[in-house]
């Protein structure tokens, strides 16, 4: 037998064929515990070469995650506050971990020093002292991890964002947003034989300053750098063993899912699923990476794999069902409404002086519904825009409807489907559950249904078992 072994050469505008990305979220890295699994899983697969880590999260019930605590160390900055127990704990957090693995104390100090000196550095405003102070429950995770994978023997580096090239949008340093050339600079980023430990969840702006995603950062920078470096499989390992059908909070043992398209995906994280983050998603879709969703403390799992649409066959008429209360209404009537030029022109330039983007708008005639994110409004922003609304388009009827569920129906198999509008909306009636709105998307793959939240979970049950239970006889 002919042993082959990696050469330790740099590659240009390419990698190695077989790697794999593979990224940790924050409940796999919590403790050393947690840690020792994680290295067992990067070694198990020497395809497994870059490794993306969240900072470390809740370790039990009741714990606090290091992000949460570094928030903390911020916010007491900021207010001048004494900051010097939060400061510790969060070392304590990092040194549990280190000495678990016998990482030297002059190693560790580098963690130590960075988080004490965070509050004297120069940032732009606090909005940058925030985000700087967050990302690094990432950055020193990743320079731990590679610390104690080369303690157990395994070549790794920590590679910073600025190093790579990550760069990211200037406008909103706690909600930034990747930049193309991002995709350039790591085209040319090269590397050999070492493995290679990414920081999740941040980015650098062109000015040079740290800069966070707005929430599962780290999926977003595992896709970001599975597309740079045209990796074709993103390894995402979280704390379930794949993505159900239905929340399991509301659903008992609901199927898992094998393998869902992009688009899939998308439509059910809008409605609640928060598996993988779907913002994630669009690097990914652009590099045509494999997303496999796999669980740390069950890694033989085989998880679900998230894939391009092309060739993908549906096991089921629909993939999954998910619900969302997070969203508000305002329904407006007006006679004659769909023969005034310019009305929704002027309603949209309404939303726009209050900086409010609207998710969907079914309409008849006379009438609107417009649906939001009630995640951007507060009651005064909601007070002044009817109140604007009112004296501009003078309608009949102006109703806030506050009490709002959004219900998902997904699946590619719903396009060869005759009956799937009819099997969503059919048990609902017959539970005598009020449906508010109806919306089949342009894809043709899934259904919005509009409810009162207080029927939400049970829309969920209605639907699962018509599409699910009663298909396998159950």
């Amino acid at each position: 037998m002919i042993e082959c072994k990696l050469i330790n050469v740099k590659i240009i505008r390419g990698v190695y064929p077989v790697t794999k990305i593979i990224k940790f979220g924050g409940s796999s890295l919590a403790n050393g515990d947690q840690y020792q699994k994680v290295i067992d899983i990067i070694n198990a697969d020497p395809k497994r070469q870059v490794i993306v880590v969240s900072a470390p999260g809740k370790r039990f019930d009741g714990d606090i995650k290091v992000t949460d605590l570094l928030i903390q160390y911020a916010n007491e900055t900021v207010a001048g506050k004494d900051s010097s127990k939060t400061l510790a704990t969060i070392i304590e957090r990092y040194q549990q971990i280190a000495d678990q693995f016998n990482v030297s104390a002059d190693q560790f100090k580098q963690i130590a020093d960075t988080l004490t000196n965070l509050p004297n550095q120069k940032y732009p405003n606090n909005e940058y002292l925030l985000a700087a102070f967050k990302a690094h429950g990432e950055k020193l995770n990743a320079e731990l991890m590679a610390m104690v994978l080369n303690q157990l023997g395994v070549e790794s580096r920590f590679v910073d964002p600025s190093e790579a090239g990550i760069t990211v949008s200037d406008d909103d340093p706690n909600a930034a947003t990747v930049l193309p050339e991002t995709y350039e600079n790591l085209g040319h980023f090269g590397y050999g034989k070492e493995k290679l430990v990414f920081p999740g969840f941040f980015g650098i702006t062109k000015e040079g300053n740290i800069a966070t995603f707005a929430r599962g950062g780290s999926d977003i920078t595992g896709s970001i750098i599975a597309r740079g470096l045209n990796i074709p499989l993103y390894e995402n390992f979280t704390d379930v063993s794949a993505i159900y059908a239905a929340n399991p909070k509301i659903i008992d043992h609901p199927i898992a899912i094998k393998k869902m398209t992009y688009r899939e995906m998308r439509e059910l994280s809008y409605a609640g699923f928060s598996v993988f983050n779907d913002e994630a998603i669009i690097p990914a879709i652009e590099g045509k990476v494999t997303i496999n969703v796999r669980n740390t403390n069950d890694p033989d799992a085989p998880g679900t794999l998230i894939v391009p649409e092309g060739g993908f066959q549906a096991e089921h008429p629909i993939t999954g069902v998910a619900s969302s209360n997070h969203f508000a209404a305002l329904y407006l009537h007006r006679y004659l409404l769909n023969k005034e030029v310019g009305f929704t022109l002027k309603l949209l330039q309404i939303f726009y002086k209050y900086g409010i983007s609207y998710e969907h708008m079914p309409s008849g005639i006379d009438d609107l519904t417009i649906i939001f994110d009630k995640n951007q409004l507060n009651q005064d922003k909601i007070k002044a825009m009817c109140n604007d609304i009112h004296d501009i388009l003078h309608p009949d009827k102006l109703q806030w409807i506050d009490d709002y569920a959004i219900i998902m129906v997904v699946g590619e198999g719903m396009v060869d489907q005759t009956n799937a509008l009819s099997k969503s909306i059919d048990p609902l009636a017959a539970d005598n559950i009020k449906v508010n709105m109806i919306n089949q998307g342009a894809s043709q793959i899934s259904i919005m249904i509009g409810t009162r939240k207080s029927d939400a979970n049970r829309a969920v049950v209605d639907i699962y078992n018509q599409f699910f239970n009663q298909q396998e006889g159950e």
